[in-house]
């Protein structure tokens, strides 16, 4: 009987995702062999390679997301209630369906939706966003409440989270990276670890349980390391550490992907360095101020009456540096792109240099490089004097 009604409660789930009428779905009283299992919850998603139902597997200290697609999650919901979970409710916008499973014999019921008006999640309710907003980290560093609700105040850095997370998958889907199985990742300059935790889940549950992932966070307040590494423990992130350290005085060998977000003037320049150094597949930074090439710079003649405002002579520097790093990553082998990034509760600084290892170099870069330099009287650019050693 156990297994008759576990068959009609899975048919209904699958009639409803087929009709848009699902809702969500949560299996729940665990009594199976997994330690600290609690319970599932499920969701329909859109992805890239389409719509799928994510599984976030709740236990008692953390939470665990896997994407299936629909074939794939629904044998997964079939299996795990034959081998543990003792009750299941659907929610649909025609009717709510609940499974009771008792030791002898089992029990499935309709009532009356609970969510008559209630819009699909994957297309017409909202946008789908790539973190799971009950992650226990998200919680942990206050972006949300117990209950898993963006907490006020904190929906810029919860877009800006999310926006990450959505760049790194994309450049690594276009990448030397796209079906590799082991990842070494380092965030220098990682804070508070926003991005670095975000990061880590993201490999965790797209790359499988038999992937080899190690997420290095580095950051110089020796309190905020201390913090991101009880999170990670008490949240069962194996694999994600943070260490005590200043970029420029760090040695990375075997990095596939190097972070570097904020990381102030020439500190930028620092990690791009450690990242091309290391040969990494692909390179992220987002800088911030841009001191070193705005005390150097002296406007050509053509530009000497626009420039003596001292706003667009400080926008001017910040393009020329970051233009300047951008030939210099190509120049090593690097496809690049500089675009603008959400902003930030920390900075106005917006844009972001992504480089993803090509092995080509840009023939021309070296002589643009040269140009740029002397037309606006740059006579160092950090980036560029480490690189020449």
């Amino acid at each position: 009987m156990s297994a008759e009604n576990i068959e009609q409660f899975i048919e209904h789930l699958r009639k409803s995702l087929t009709e848009r009428t699902f809702v969500k779905l949560t299996l729940g009283n665990y009594r199976g062999n997994e330690e600290h299992l609690q319970k599932i919850l499920v969701r329909e998603i859109e992805t890239r390679k389409g719509a799928m139902l994510q599984l976030l597997y709740r236990y008692r200290t953390r939470d665990v997301a896997k994407n299936q697609n629909i074939g794939e999650a629904l044998k997964t919901l079939a299996e795990m209630l034959d081998a543990g979970f003792r009750s299941g409710d659907l929610f649909t916008t025609e009717a709510d369906y609940q499974l009771t499973i008792g030791k002898r014999n089992s029990r499935l019921v309709s009532k009356e939706p609970a969510f008559p008006n209630e819009q699909n999640t994957a297309h017409d309710r909202e946008k789908h966003y790539s973190v799971d907003q009950t992650a226990f980290y998200l919680k942990a560093l206050g972006i949300t409440t117990a209950a898993g609700e963006i907490r006020t105040g904190q929906r810029g850095k919860w877009k800006q989270i999310n926006k990450f997370v959505e760049i790194i998958g994309d450049l690594v889907e276009r990448s030397q990276l796209k079906d590799q199985r082991k990842l070494h990742i380092v965030d220098m300059g990682s804070g508070k670890g926003y991005l670095t935790f975000a990061v880590f889940e993201h490999f965790r549950n797209s790359l499988g349980e038999n992937a080899e992932l190690t997420v290095t966070g580095i950051e110089a307040r020796k309190d905020i390391v201390d913090l991101c590494n009880k999170i990670a423990k008490d949240g069962g992130y194996n694999g994600l550490n943070f260490i005590v350290g200043n970029i420029a005085d760090q040695e990375i060998s075997n990095a596939d992907i190097v972070i570097a977000l904020h990381a102030c003037d020439t500190a930028t320049d620092d990690a791009l360095y450690k990242g091309i150094k290391a040969e990494a597949k692909i390179i992220v930074a987002s800088p911030c101020c841009h001191k070193q090439i705005r005390t150097q710079l002296t406007p050509p003649d053509i530009l000497k009456g626009v420039l003596k405002h001292g706003t667009l002579l400080e926008r001017t520097a910040e393009t020329l540096t970051d233009g300047l790093r951008a030939l210099l990553l190509e120049k090593s082998g690097y496809s690049t792109k500089v675009f603008e990034f959400v902003p930030t509760e920390h900075t106005p600084k917006n844009n972001m240099i992504a480089a993803v290892r090509s092995d080509r170099t840009a023939n021309d870069a070296a002589e643009q490089i040269t140009a740029i330099k002397e037309t606006f009287g740059i006579s160092e650019h950090r980036l560029e004097t480490l690189l020449s050693k």
